[in-house]
């Protein structure tokens, strides 16, 4: 079944999460709110300011020049006018120039309702709201407020989608009630005009925001950005790496402790890697001087051995443990050096086409294990493997079984693919023993490591198993250490089934095999 996500793509997502939630637009977001906000506020507030100075203004202007003229034109009527003399009057008031139609209303002597519009197409007493009437006729008692019975009323209303004022009021004496309308179309225009104009600024103050904003981002992520590719570099191993250091500000001194902490650390490892090398050379010189030595001691401990039979059976003891301890020194001084070339680097490998199921059986047969070990092999698995590496796996997986588990041991051998890679060889050996404590798993391969502090010296010298991690290693394979679930301890080899990727064709060193390790 196909991946419906396939790792291209979810790199591709967790990139574009990346520049979603990168500083640099973080800060043009925050930017853009604020300057946004602040526009949005000053273009609200100076809106509404405009816009209540313009409306009262005008409404002012058209009210008291409506109050005045009511008062020249209707005041000085007669008492019960005609309707013509109302129209007369009607026609004056609008006349004046705050341009609004007028509506006039009395009674006439017959006691009839008489209605003069100064334009009855645009305005009548229909249009005005009966609110306003009413309290345009209401008259006061003359206790309450200014004494005045009547006053001067208004009231916006939408008529057709436009705007208009609406004022109303009557002469006092109880003579004629005026309405006036004046059309707000123009200040509506104007207002408008306003708004786009503020808009307008506020979308320029946004985008200006965000220029500001990049601006700020560059200049103050470049040099954040220049550290990260310098904190790279110096985790990469480049310890020479150093910022250009110019200005006085928090990011140059965040630059210079940078350049003084590369460079602090490269005096550091330089200091330890000498030390390292120094302690790696001695290893091996030491290693080196003992193999003189030693190759005398063993021709002479062998003859000690031949004739131990023959000697005082109160000497005999001793010789052998001489011989015993000899024999181990001369392991201990091999497994040392192997292990220098290893941390030195200089360990290679010699690779040749094996039968795998030949080479453990070689492997066994020369150890006389062949009674204490099971094989499950079959034969015709070929792998291109360093030989002399592969038996030394061996030897210390299985030396180390049969030493500290039980028997019989089972050594398992197939091939297995991880995926899409290519096929690897896998080698399991099991015994039989009470399995490995599980604070003990995590330290099987470790140099010297011993579980038990009981028995801090033992046949082996401790560097089996971490010598068969490290040519495991260096054919590019792993091993493992575990429980099996049917009780016992199970290691697990794997190596590739051609190495010669690994392999540059040199001639490969010489080295020890150890037959267990410790656990």
């Amino acid at each position: 079944m196909r991946d419906p996500s396939p790792p291209g793509r979810v790199r591709g997502w967790a990139a574009t999460v990346l520049r979603l939630t990168s500083l640099r637009l973080r800060l043009v977001v925050v930017f853009a709110l604020v300057a946004l906000t602040a526009a949005v506020s000053a273009s609200g507030i100076a809106y509404w300011l405009n816009r209540d100075a313009v409306l009262t203004r005008t409404q002012n202007a058209a009210l008291n020049d409506f109050r005045k003229s009511l008062e020249d034109n209707a005041g000085s009527l007669p008492r019960r006018p005609p309707c013509d003399q109302l129209q007369d009057a009607a026609n004056r008031m609008a006349s004046t120039t705050q341009h609004y139609e007028v509506v006039l209303i009395d009674r006439e002597k017959d006691g009839s309702d008489c209605a003069a519009p100064s334009d009855s197409e645009v305005f009548t007493l229909n249009v005005v709201p009966p609110a306003l009437r009413k309290a345009v006729n209401k008259e006061r008692p003359a206790d309450e407020g200014d004494g005045v019975p009547y006053h001067l009323y208004w009231q916006r209303i939408t008529i057709g989608g436009d705007p208009f004022l609406v004022g109303g009021a009557k002469v006092i004496g109880d003579g004629p009630a005026g309405y006036m309308l004046k059309s707000l179309a123009s200040e509506r225009d104007d207002l408008n005009s306003l708004a786009w104009s503020l808009g307008i600024a506020t979308a320029l103050a946004l985008i200006g925001s965000a220029l500001l904003a990049q601006a700020a981002a560059s200049t103050v992520l470049r040099p954040v950005q220049r550290l990260g590719e310098a904190a790279k570099r110096l985790g990469e191993g480049k310890l020479d790496t150093r910022l250009r250091v110019s200005g006085t500000d928090e990011l140059a001194d965040l630059s210079r402790t940078f350049n003084r902490t590369a460079e602090s650390l490269e005096e550091r490892v330089e200091e330890l890697s000498a030390r390292e090398a120094a302690s790696r050379r001695f290893v091996a010189d030491m290693s080196h001087e003992l193999r003189t030595p030693l190759t005398a001691i063993t021709a002479v401990t062998e003859v000690l051995e031949e004739e131990a039979d023959n000697l005082d059976p109160m000497i005999e003891p001793a010789v052998r443990l001489v011989v015993t301890e000899t024999r181990r020194l001369g392991d201990l001084v091999e497994n040392l050096m192997e292990v220098t070339r290893f941390d030195a680097g200089t360990a290679r490998l010699v690779l040749d086409d094996v039968d795998v199921a030949d080479q453990v059986t070689a492997c066994i047969d020369a150890r006389a294990w062949l009674d204490a070990v099971e094989l499950d092999a079959k034969r015709g698995i070929m792998a291109r493997l360093d030989p002399r590496r592969l038996d030394v796996i061996l030897a210390n997986l299985i030396g180390n079984a049969l030493k500290h588990g039980g028997s019989p041991v089972r050594v398992s051998v197939r091939t297995a693919a991880e995926g899409t890679e290519e096929a690897q060889l896998v080698i399991e050996v099991r015994d039989h023993g009470p399995g490995i404590p599980e604070d003990v798993l995590p330290h099987v391969f470790d140099r010297f490591y011993k579980a038990s502090a009981s028995r801090p010296r033992s046949e082996g010298s401790g560097l089996g198993l971490s010598i068969a991690l490290e040519n495991a290693h260096i054919h590019g394979g792993d091993i493992t250490a575990a429980n099996s679930p049917d009780g016992g301890a199970l290691f697990t080899l794997r190596l590739p089934m051609d190495a010669s990727r690994l392999a540059p064709g040199e001639d490969g060193d010489g080295g020890a095999d150890d037959n267990g390790g410790e656990r």
